[in-house]
């Protein structure tokens, strides 16, 4: 039997017995002393127990067993040998992580369509009109003399309006900045001198028309501070900078000021083109954004004295303007008389003005009116008509139009500034990026500006006009 020692008896002489007489190799031998039958029995266990191998013994098992399922043999024997490896305790040595290498950031997609028609006609601008280092715009090409305050204005509305296009806000924080640095040369606080002797007008700050009135008490218009109080709004909104609004909250205060109280002029009301005293005229365009203004910091601020004003104005420019084909009038003149002259921007900023009260108030009348307008004044001004205008004025009407859209769910307006916009790149464009007038004279910043701003409303949401 294998459980027996096969070798016990090699250390006995032939014939030589033991103390129990047994016998072995063919002699009488007496059995083994019963005190070896213990040191027998352990040494039959050790031979048969199975071997306990070493580390370095298992290891070579393992890398035999790995050799083995690697080699291309039967794949049931590939199969069966990496078994063994695992029931053996044999597994893959395990190696510490190697840490993920940090994603490199993706180069944002290039600008297309309207968005890059924006871009590229507003890097004109900033190349042939700001002048460096100052915060200023030149007002013509090739001059050194800086912009009146309302060309101005629409130089920071098409930085506003570009830095809301996607990845563009980084971009011109800086250019932003040294706007409200450039506005800053336009302030003033002084009375204007002709009607600083009567001592009834407090002096409020406010933006004059140049640089070289501000601080003299010159002349200033109510229509210029709009435009700049609606793009200070925006500016908050974009960057949340308080100084910003603080100045549009000043703003809004000349304009307040500036209503006319005069109880004896015909159809009582409205704010007139400038402080000036010889100023009689009241018109739609001073009037109309100043509600727009005073909508917008009433939303900010909840100061219902903004919201009072703005339907106060809104009301009048409705009452005394309003003209038969329900499109507005430029102004009122002071013995009453309107203006028959029709301008796209004066059916835009009352559109505007509309829109903004029915989402303030939820009154129903203010959209339906909004609604009725823009329908007339699609139907006036076609293509044909906004062309011969200048592109500030398009670029006002058609924001406002773009805004009740949204409102609506409409594509009117959409429709018509695309057409406005494509017929302007594809005709004024230069290709120094700069944009001819309508009579192919050379651009001026009022210009350039405007259509810049047409591609990049088209370009961003509705929500970030006003």
């Amino acid at each position: 039997m294998r459980g027996e020692p096969k070798d016990v008896s090699r250390g006995l002489r032939a014939g030589r017995t033991g103390g129990d007489g047994v016998r072995l190799h063919g002699g009488s031998v007496r059995h083994l002393s019963r005190r070896l039958w213990p040191l027998l029995m352990l040494a039959s266990a050790l031979w048969l127990a199975p071997a306990v191998p070493s580390a370095s013994a298992a290891s070579a098992r393992c890398s035999s067993a790995g050799a083995a399922g690697k080699a291309p043999a039967h794949r049931s024997s590939v199969r069966g040998q990496s078994a063994t490896a695992k029931r053996k305790g044999c597994s893959k040595p395990k190696h510490p992580a190697k840490p993920k290498p940090k994603p490199k950031p993706k180069a944002p997609a290039p600008l297309r369509g309207n968005a890059a028609h924006a871009v590229a006609l507003y890097e004109a601008m900033q190349h042939y009109f700001y002048m460096s280092g100052s915060g200023l715009y030149r007002e013509e090409l090739g001059t050194s003399a800086e912009s009146f305050l309302w060309p101005y204005s629409q130089a920071l509305a098409a930085t506003v309006s570009v830095a809301h296009i996607a990845n563009e806000n980084t971009k011109l924080g800086s250019v932003l900045s040294a706007q409200l640095n450039g506005l800053e040369r336009y302030f003033t606080t002084s009375v204007p001198a002709a009607i600083a002797s009567s001592g009834s007008l407090e002096s409020l700050p406010h933006y004059t028309a140049t640089l070289a009135s501000a601080g003299e008490g010159a002349t200033s218009f109510y229509d210029d501070n709009d435009w700049v109080g609606i793009e200070l709004v925006r500016l908050f909104e974009l960057s949340h900078n308080s100084q910003a609004l603080n100045l549009a909250a000043e703003i809004m205060t000349f304009e307040m000021d500036g209503w006319s109280s005069n109880p004896r002029e015909p159809c009582p009301g409205g704010i007139p083109h400038s402080d000036s005293s010889s100023d009689e005229a009241r018109s739609t365009i001073s009037t109309a954004p100043a509600a727009e203004l005073a909508v917008l910091l009433y939303r900010i601020t909840g100061n219902t004295e903004y919201l009072s004003f703005a339907q106060r104005a809104y009301a009048w420019v409705r009452q005394c303007l309003l003209g038969p084909e329900g499109l507005f009038a430029d102004h009122l003149e002071a013995n009453g008389e309107t203006d028959p002259e029709l301008w796209s921007y004066t059916q835009g900023v009352m559109i505007g003005a509309g829109a903004l009260l029915y989402q303030t108030t939820g009154a129903p009348s203010y959209l339906e009116q909004a609604e009725a307008l823009a329908n007339a004044a699609v139907a006036y001004f076609k293509l044909e008509t906004l062309a011969g205008e200048n592109p500030f004025f398009a670029s006002v009407f058609l924001r406002n139009l773009l805004y009740l859209d949204a409102i609506l769910h409409s594509n009117t307006g959409r429709a018509l500034a695309q057409e406005y916009g494509n017929w302007a790149w594809e005709n004024l464009r230069e290709p120094d990026g700069l944009i001819l007038s309508s009579s192919g004279t050379p651009t001026v910043l009022l210009g350039q500006s405007g259509v810049a701003q047409v591609f990049a409303l088209l370009a961003i949401s509705p929500s970030t006009y006003f």
